[in-house]
C-alpha cells in the first residue's frame, strides 16, 4: 500500500495580514503539514516568503513528533540558489527541504547567502546537506522536466544522497490559482510504479474536482492552496482530499 494521505495547504493563499493565525487554523481543519512557497524572483518571477516569516510562523505550530507527521513545514524552495539556503531555513524551522532540479544543476556549491563559489553543486550533494543539516530532503521537477532525470537519483546506493519525497508540479511554478495540468500526472504514475514506497507530491490546481486524478495516478502528498483557504468550510475541503487519496489507497 502507498505511504499514508497527507494534506498540506499551502500558504500562499492565506491571509497575509492573519499568517500566524492561519497557520494555526490548518492544523484545526486537520491538515498535516504546512506548505510554504518560497519564491526569489529570479528562479521563478515571483518572491514571496523568506527564513525571517518561517522563524514567526514555526512559533505558532508545533514541530512534528516523528518524521513527515502533523506540524510539517514543507518549504518548497522555488529559489535559483537552494544550497545557500539550506541552514538558514534550518535555523528557521523548516522540516522539508524541497529544491528544484532544475535549480540544482545550475546552481552553485555556496553554503552561506553572503558566499560565492566557482564550484558547482547537483542534486546529490544537496540532498546531502539538506540530510546532514537534519532535515528531510524534498526534489521538485516542473512541467517540461521528463521525470526519468531523477532515476539516477532515487536508484543512488548511498542513502544520504535519496530524497525522502518527489514533488511533481501539476502547473507551472511562480503563482498560485492556475488551472491543473493533468498532462504531468503521467510523471506521478511513473514514480509510483517504480518507488511504491516514496511521498509523491502535487503541487498546483489541486481541489476537489482535480484531486481524483492525482490520487489515481499515485500521489499521497496534496498541496491545496485557494481550494482550502478559499472555501466555506476548509475542514470539510481537507477532509474530501484526503478521502480521495485513502480511496485509491484502498484498491492497491
Amino acid at each position: 500500500m502507498p505511504p499514508k494521505a497527507i494534506i498540506a495547504p499551502s500558504i500562499l493563499s492565506a491571509d497575509f495580514a492573519n499568517l500566524g493565525a492561519a497557520c494555526e487554523d490548518v492544523f484545526k481543519w486537520n491538515a498535516s503539514w504546512i506548505h510554504i512557497d518560497v519564491m526569489d524572483g529570479h528562479f521563478v518571477p515571483n518572491m514571496t516568503f523568506g527564513a525571517p516569516v518561517v522563524t514567526k510562523i514555526r512559533s505558532r505550530v508545533e514541530r512534528p513528533k516523528v518524521a513527515d507527521g502533523k506540524g510539517t513545514f514543507d518549504c518548497h524552495m522555488m529559489i535559483a540558489e537552494p544550497m545557500k539556503w539550506v541552514k538558514d531555513f534550518q535555523e528557521a524551522g523548516c522540516d522539508l527541504y524541497c529544491f528544484h532540479y532544475e535549480a540544482a544543476i545550475n546552481s552553485t556549491a555556496a553554503e552561506n547567502p553572503a558566499d560565492h563559489s566557482e564550484q558547482k553543486t547537483n542534486p546529490k550533494e544537496l540532498i546531502s546537506c539538506i540530510h546532514k543539516n537534519g532535515m528531510r530532503a524534498g526534489i521538485a521537477i516542473k512541467p517540461g522536466t521528463e521525470v526519468y532525470v531523477l532515476w539516477d537519483i532515487l536508484d543512488s546506493s548511498d542513502k544520504v544522497e535519496v530524497p525522502d519525497m518527489v514533488l511533481v508540479m501539476t502547473v507551472h511554478p511562480g503563482f498560485g490559482g492556475q488551472k491543473f495540468m493533468a498532462s504531468e500526472l503521467p510523471k506521478v504514475k511513473a514514480l509510483r510504479e517504480r518507488y511504491p514506497n516514496l511521498n509523491i507530491e502535487v503541487d498546483g490546481g489541486l481541489s476537489e474536482g482535480t484531486v481524483d486524478q492525482a490520487a489515481e495516478a499515485g500521489a499521497n502528498v496534496i498541496v491545496a492552496g485557494s481550494a482550502v483557504f478559499g472555501a466555506k468550510d476548509p475542514a470539510d475541503v481537507i477532509s474530501r482530499l484526503r478521502e480521495a487519496v485513502d480511496r485509491r489507497r484502498s484498491q492497491l
